[in-house]
């Protein structure tokens, strides 16, 4: 990004316009192809080359609680934000198999995966090309894991798995979809093996391998673990989890970006906003909850440390929890209510500035920073342009930190800082000379006081 172009994305009016128009750029999305992974392997893109920054939403029970006018107004408000994928659930986690959608349908008869109810799968369709009209791809994950899994809500034999993913892929051929396994559940035994396998296969005779397939596993885990050696698996998937607060989501990104075959990995679920901390509050506090200052930590940490995107996670929205329903852990605000929650407009923020700072190139580097916290709720993370373009340091705190600034290839940079809470940029040093150590103090400090520092070489 030249001189003049960050000047112009440090208006916070650009940025919140750039915003508002995501909804209308990503429509034509679909236009430019079908996603793939990119040739290094580290990042999504469509077929003609436009990198895709995965910014996902979890909904697990969007196909199974929404009626169509609900789910619009749900995919209108994460298309405005500028979420570019929803993560929801066919056969869903609550009592999905044995409670009616809104229209009063069962999504399958008889409980034989092998015989999908056409009505049911109506009202998916609904949903799902309603969300690509929006320019939303979605993350449909065709069983949460209890049904296959060992144990005594288990419906699927491998015949079974690959019948319904055979059936869900020839389905959802054309449409703008990633196939996401696993449902928040490992791989533990060789029969549970043989039906994710089977439902692979299933998807990819369906489909004709058109759509890329992850799993999602269950927290905290990671498919590169249990399940590198699939064939069918295009990219990793991890869930960090909701347990602990300040727990460094970054950790499984690293881990990830160390394997061969090398391929792109994606936080699907990480802590909630919104959910007790400690998940189930054994012990704990159950009215301590995470916050959006949990939600943008997990993410820029995972972010930085070189994942291919973010997936955000509301504990009233992922369920959908309207008053008159049980709800799961903890849920206590309306669904519709709980959308305005400012960790997701945030999370709209992250994929803006990544984006325009062309995430796709960046490259997680440590060695960059000389002295400042590298462990704890105040860990400082560093990412910096293969061409030395520009280096951009997330303090999750406002903690001081000192770097190595050498790298930058140009002899002058420019030096901002941008708050990731509200999307503007302020810089303090239009022309910095790019050589020798130096210390950097963010305007504020103290929990829930993050920024992030850009450094972006000026051009001769």
């Amino acid at each position: 990004m030249s001189r003049r172009s960050l000047r112009s994305f440090s208006s916070a009016a650009a940025l919140l316009l750039a915003l508002s128009l995501s909804a209308v750029a990503a429509a034509d999305a679909f236009a430019q192809g079908r996603l793939k992974v990119s040739p290094n392997g580290r990042y999504l893109q469509r077929e003609d080359g436009a990198p895709f920054f995965y910014l996902g939403d979890t909904a697990w029970q969007l196909f199974h609680r929404l009626d169509r006018e609900e789910a619009d107004r749900y995919l209108r408000d994460r298309a405005e934000k500028g979420f570019t994928v929803i993560q929801a659930v066919a056969l869903a986690e609550l009592n999905g198999l044995r409670e009616p959608n809104a229209y009063g349908e069962l999504p399958l008869v008889d409980l034989d995966p092998a015989r999908p109810n056409e009505a049911y799968f109506e009202h998916v369709d609904h949903i799902v090309r309603r969300a690509n009209e929006l320019g939303l791809v979605v993350g449909l994950l065709p069983s949460w894991g209890r049904y296959w899994r060992e144990g005594d809500a288990r419906i699927f034999t491998p015949e079974g798995a690959k019948a319904y993913g055979r059936f869900l892929g020839a389905r959802y051929r054309n449409d703008d979809v990633i196939w996401i396994l696993g449902g928040d559940s490992n791989v533990r035994t060789a029969s549970e093996r043989a039906i994710i396998d089977a439902m692979a296969a299933g998807l990819r005779s369906g489909d004709g391998g058109t759509h890329l397939i992850t799993f999602h596993p269950r927290g905290p885990g990671l498919s590169s673990v249990q399940l590198r050696d699939a064939p069918w698996l295009d990219f990793y998937m991890n869930q960090s989890s909701h347990a602990a607060p300040n727990h460094d989501t970054g950790l499984y990104a690293e881990h990830d970006r160390a394997l061969r075959p090398r391929r792109p990995t994606i936080d699907g679920e990480p802590r909630y906003e919104q959910i007790p901390v400690g998940f189930y509050n054994q012990g704990n506090n159950p009215h301590v909850r995470f916050g959006d200052d949990d939600v943008r930590q997990a993410a820029w940490w995972s972010v930085l440390a070189g994942a291919a995107g973010h997936t955000y996670g509301d504990n009233n929205v992922w369920q959908m929890w309207t008053p008159g329903r049980q709800p799961a852990i903890g849920g206590n605000v309306p669904w519709h209510e709980a959308l305005h929650h400012p960790g997701a407009r945030q999370m709209g923020l992250l994929r803006r500035f990544m984006e325009a700072h062309r995430f796709q190139t960046l490259v997680p580097d440590q060695s960059i920073l000389l002295d400042g916290p590298i462990a704890g709720a105040a860990k400082i993370r560093v990412a910096r342009a293969a061409d030395g373009s520009r280096i951009i340091v997330y303090s999750p705190r406002g903690e001081q930190f000192t770097l190595d600034l050498g790298l930058i290839r140009s002899p002058s940079h420019a030096q901002s800082w941008f708050d990731p809470r509200y999307g503007t940029a302020y810089e303090f040093r239009p022309e910095e000379q790019s050589q020798g150590i130096q210390t950097f103090t963010p305007p504020s400090s103290g929990p829930g006081e993050d920024w992030v520092l850009v450094i972006e070489a000026l051009d001769d």
